[in-house]
């Protein structure tokens, strides 16, 4: 049987989102370096140094390269042997909490970007569906 502790999950999700706010895959600076080496273009060859030097200046600054972080889509697989240790929230609770502590971290507070109304474009307190 797996145990899972809820505040350990919460982390895991603020930890998660933190990480993927400030590095890139590598797969993408590989290949964005590639292509600079193979641009032809002075201009091209600028935007993608400048985009590679700003991926480097986010990792080693732990901030995110936009602003905007984008919605927070979360898959989760729970096999049937889970047992929550100590868990007084649901499921989604959880990941709410841990996707709201990421983006409220003092040392990277990612904006928050979701509409509670798009018509209205009235913005919700936190990132997460609901306010």
């Amino acid at each position: 049987m797996t145990v899972i502790k809820q505040d350990d999950l919460i982390q895991s999700v603020a930890d998660a989102l933190q990480f993927i706010s400030y590095y890139h895959p590598v797969d993408f600076i590989q290949a964005m370096h590639e292509a600079y080496l193979r641009e032809e273009s002075p201009a091209a060859r600028d935007s993608m140094a400048q985009i590679l030097i700003n991926s480097r200046m986010c990792a080693t600054g732990h901030r995110p390269i936009c602003q905007d972080t984008g919605i927070v889509t979360v898959f989760v697989r729970v096999g049937m042997d889970v047992r929550w240790d100590g868990a007084t929230m649901g499921l989604d609770d959880m990941i709410n909490e841990g996707v709201r502590r990421a983006y409220n971290l003092p040392e990277n507070v990612l904006r928050a970007s979701i509409l509670a109304d798009p018509a209205a474009r009235a913005r919700t307190p936190r990132t997460t569906p609901r306010p």
